[in-house]
């Protein structure tokens, strides 16, 4: 398990996050049309290609989470996508569920599925040349909700999918996101966030699932959307940390942030903060989906055969949140 504790920490060295561009064909059709470009196989990899190709991507990118459509695509230059991402020095993975659907017994909530012929599609992956694998589990954050059903349904489907990647020779991440959606606070949300990922890493140890071999996924702590009582990037950090330092076991090599609707600076902001305040010894750095790509998107929409423009608006955002992975990031340092 030792090349696997590796690999985890070579993707979140020096500061490189992981890039997540594994939209599904419905998700990545609404951020395509939501900006007037067809959304088509061609114009999907076209956009994804020309991230993929940024000379960022060397310095600031460790790993690139990629849709099952992707993986199995060839670039302009009839190269395989997971091999231009080694090329590029970063590591290709993927994202393995299958997405959320209602959860018996609570419809209100959502369970993860996926696990039926997985065992199957990892040793696929494995061929194409994924080193990492994703799944995500979402929870409600409300007075009722997460639920216990949906906080043990959702750790156990997260602990067997990783035994089954760790299994393959990949590393897992684990991703517990309680949604920043509502109106919740955030003492509420660093409660809800703790239980969640205590109840993970229960599942976990019992599913022997060799920690120092997983990138965890979670939240920040933040103050619900529609919350009135929003907290400081201050209080975010401390808060965070608070969390994560009483539920992660210490085994665990590095936790990788999902941005969760945050605007892209706020994102990049907050994991800086957190790496101000980091007095633990884990490494905090970013899987950033939107909070990444957003502005290529927009600027790539407006000619999208505009490349090195693309590229170079890529190439500022995925900095900016290294040095932020690092604690070294500043407002004056945005354009």
């Amino acid at each position: 398990m030792t090349e696997l504790n590796n690999i985890a920490l070579k993707i979140l060295e020096k500061g490189k996050g992981i890039l997540a561009a594994d939209e599904s064909t419905g998700t990545m059709t609404k951020r395509l049309e939501g900006v007037n470009v067809i959304s088509t196989p061609e114009n999907r990899l076209l956009f994804r290609e020309t991230l993929f190709s940024s000379s960022c991507m060397t310095k600031c990118i460790g790993g690139v989470i990629l849709y099952d459509e992707t993986i199995k695509q060839k670039n302009s230059k009839k190269i395989m996508i997971p091999e231009l991402i080694s090329k590029m020095g970063s590591y290709p993975g993927i994202k393995v569920d299958t997405g959320a659907k209602v959860l018996s017994g609570s419809p209100d909530e959502k369970i993860t599925e996926g696990l039926d012929g997985l065992r199957e599609r990892l040793k696929e992956y494995y061929q194409l040349g994924a080193k990492f694998t994703k799944w995500r589990g979402v929870y409600n954050i409300s007075k009722n909700f997460p639920s216990k059903l949906s906080i043990h349904a959702n750790a156990n489907a997260l602990a067997r999918y990783s035994a089954l990647v760790q299994e393959c020779n990949m590393v897992p991440i684990v991703e517990p996101e309680v949604l920043m959606d509502g109106d919740h606070s955030a003492d509420e949300c660093y409660q809800k966030t703790s239980e969640v990922i205590k109840k993970c890493f229960e599942e976990l140890i019992l599913h022997k699932v060799d920690l120092k071999g997983i990138i965890l996924k979670p939240n920040m702590i933040l103050a619900g959307n529609k919350s009135n009582n929003k907290i400081s990037g201050d209080e975010v950090a401390k808060l965070t940390l608070k969390c994560l330092k009483n539920s992660v076991p210490s085994e665990v090599p590095g936790i990788a942030f999902l941005s969760g609707g945050q605007s892209e600076k706020e994102a990049t902001e907050n994991l800086n903060l957190i790496n101000k305040y980091n007095n633990t010894n884990f490494i905090m750095s970013y899987s950033y989906g939107r909070a990444l790509q957003q502005s290529a998107l927009k600027f790539w929409s407006k000619n999208i055969q505009n490349i090195e423009g693309t590229q170079k608006v890529f190439n500022h955002r995925a900095k900016m949140n290294t040095l932020a992975a690092q604690g070294k990031w500043s407002k004056d340092l945005e354009i």
